[in-house]
């Protein structure tokens, strides 16, 4: 850990201040909006625009770091992102904030490429691992953090937003100032859909309903509170919730995950989910309640992720899974479009109002839970012996992030193999 933290800490210090800056703004705009009147429509295709741009970059930042170079791609985008930033209280049309959003979402996407093939580069067979646990812990404390934040200017006015803007800025500088050699890049060639759905429908369903669900806590929980009342301090504290809840829940899931059948831990976590959303629902009117429901939604949904992905790789070969994650974040992806567009039809003063926040999340983890109950009707369960280490992961990541954490399940696996051919031996 040590070794990793002396090697990548320019790299962490700066993806946690780009989180802050990226958490703040998500947070901002959820409430500016109810202060500017918009609709909570209108919201949903702001959230949902950054989910778009996010997809967008994702497929299109490799090419540009290959034929300009890491350091350009990464400078570029930050300052666009500084930029949008600052246009944002300046143009309070929901035109321009969805393309804001857009730009934003394809550019902060295009980042985490760069910045996570950095940090593979940086770590070796040993601790590549601790660096990605790292590097995930980092991006949630980084929008935790960014609630804090949040309550130290008005949302009404410019202060919070060029605070954002500002530590998007300086994110960059020991970044780049810090890291001399550039990686070389490259990706290895998706599956096709087709074979992935083919080699694990629970895992593609699952992704994409949880690409709706993430999409909804990180793009309309803010829209959530302001609708119902809260005050800034409560806003700023329930948003942290779910992602303090994603933190504190991964590695207990993560420890019942290598012992059991992921199946049916899939299950039992989809169906807690979607509880606590009813919860928050049906009583959320109580603060107490709601932060609750907050957490446990937000601890069982986010490790779903990592639940998920190690669930697919437990039916693909070892060659196959590197070229499996760009299918999956695409598909994660897909849900998470739609997710906030959903969520804001439902949350209309014309349908559910605020409480459809809850239930499009309820209804997203049943209908999760329920086709796990079907597929473990439909396979024999693989060993517990046979499964493959869950790596930790949030939707948050890239694509790369994801080929590196299959690099480290494929690492994992190999040494079991070498370690149970001694033994025999």
């Amino acid at each position: 850990m040590i070794q990793v933290l002396s090697s990548a800490w320019a790299l962490l210090l700066g993806m946690g201040l780009l989180m802050v800056g990226n958490g703040l703004q998500g947070t901002l705009l959820g409430v500016r909006g109810e202060i500017e009147g918009f609709s909570t429509l209108q919201m949903s295709f702001v959230m949902s625009a950054y989910f778009v741009g996010f997809l967008g970059g994702s497929r299109l930042a490799p090419e540009m770091i290959r034929r300009v170079g890491h350091v350009r791609v990464f400078a570029a985008l930050a300052s666009f992102i500084s930029a949008v930033m600052i246009m944002y209280p300046m143009m309070t049309n929901p035109i321009a904030w969805v393309l804001g959003r857009v730009i934003i979402g394809f550019c902060f996407s295009g980042v985490y490429v760069t910045a996570e093939s950095w940090l593979n580069n940086a770590a070796n067979n040993e601790n590549r691992g601790q660096a990605l646990s790292l590097y995930m812990i980092v991006q949630m404390s980084g929008i935790i953090g960014a609630q804090a934040l949040f309550l130290v200017g008005d949302p009404a006015g410019y202060e919070t937003f060029v605070i954002a803007s500002i530590l998007v800025s300086v994110s960059f500088a020991p970044i780049l100032l810090s890291i001399s050699p550039t990686p070389a890049f490259d990706t290895t060639k998706p599956m096709t859909l087709r074979e992935l759905m083919n080699k694990s429908p629970l895992g593609c369903v699952g992704l994409f309903l949880l690409g709706g669900v993430f999409s909804a806590q990180f793009g309309m929980s803010a829209v959530y509170g302001a609708q119902a009342g809260l005050s800034l301090v409560e806003i700023s504290i329930f948003v942290a919730a779910f992602y303090i809840g994603a933190v504190v829940l991964q590695y207990p899931l993560g420890w019942f995950s290598d012992r059991m059948d992921r199946r049916l831990l899939i299950l039992l976590v989809s169906a807690s989910g979607a509880v606590a959303s009813l919860s928050g629902m049906l009583y959320g009117v109580t603060f107490e309640i709601l932060l609750v429901s907050a957490f446990f939604i937000g601890g069982m949904s986010n490790p779903l992720y990592s639940l998920l992905i190690a669930h697919t790789n437990d039916f693909l070969d070892h060659e196959d899974m590197a070229a499996a994650s760009g299918g999956l974040v695409f598909i994660n992806g897909l849900g998470a479009i739609a997710g906030p567009l959903i969520t804001g039809w439902l949350m209309g003063k014309a349908v559910f109002g605020p409480p459809g926040f809850f239930l499009i999340i309820a209804v997203l983890l049943f209908f999760l839970a329920v086709y796990a109950a079907y597929r473990m009707t439909q396979r024999a369960a693989i060993p517990v012996d046979e499964t493959g280490t869950m790596s930790p992961m949030y939707p948050t990541a890239s694509p790369v992030a994801l080929e590196v954490a299959q690099e480290v399940a494929i690492e994992a696996a190999e040494a079991e193999v070498e370690e149970a051919a001694q033994e025999t031996a």
